[in-house]
């Protein structure tokens, strides 16, 4: 993925489309996870997805 230059200090530039908060980044603040983490990083990624749509949606109005 290209990356821009902006000088804002944005450090989520290079984020994969769909993306607002990576899955990695998310990980550190909740910690742990008790059980299997595939099934809550996929509801994650859904609920990623979906913020990601709802925020272009408001954008493109």
């Amino acid at each position: 993925m290209a990356k821009t230059n902006c000088s804002c200090g944005d450090k989520k530039q290079g984020l994969p489309p769909g993306v607002c908060f990576p899955w990695e980044e998310k990980v550190k603040d909740i910690g742990p996870i008790a059980g299997n983490e595939s099934i809550i990083k996929g509801e994650w990624d859904k609920l990623e997805a979906f913020a990601y749509v709802y925020l272009w949606w408001w954008v493109q109005r």
